[in-house]
């Protein structure tokens, strides 16, 4: 389940671990929690073919104390390069404090991820605004 997996399309999709449906389906619907964010990458921002699409990051973890990332998705530029590394740590038990008390490489898009603080449940947007 922790293997990264990438589909190279014209936006690329990468992945690790456990989808949203399958992790409500193991762990129950309140029994997890999904942090999501829309947002423009720097790299699209600079394109007149790209400025209006956007990139999606998501992570799913369960609602344990430690909250255990279960799984790690990205819509955008270059994600199976941002995928890898994720990789690694899902495979040592990531928990999700240990992956936003990780500083992320400004302005990247892999920082995104380790900044995921808008949880589905809140009901606030997930659009973001610039850096």
């Amino acid at each position: 389940v922790n293997i990264c997996t990438t589909v190279f399309t014209p936006i690329e999709y990468s992945c690790v671990g456990l989808s949203e449906d399958d992790a409500k389906e193991k762990f129950g619907e309140e029994g997890i929690e999904v942090y999501h964010r829309e947002f423009v990458p720097l790299e699209w921002s600079l394109s007149q073919v790209r400025h209006e699409a956007n990139a999606f990051a998501k992570i799913v973890c369960d609602k344990t104390k430690d909250q255990n990332v279960l799984g790690i998705h990205y819509v955008g530029p270059n994600a199976g390069e941002v995928m890898q590394g994720y990789g690694v740590s899902m495979r040592q038990g990531l928990t999700y404090k240990e992956l936003t008390d990780t500083v992320g490489i400004h302005p990247t898009s892999s920082e995104e991820i380790v900044t995921l603080s808008i949880t589905k449940s809140s009901g606030e947007s997930a659009s973001a605004g610039g850096c």
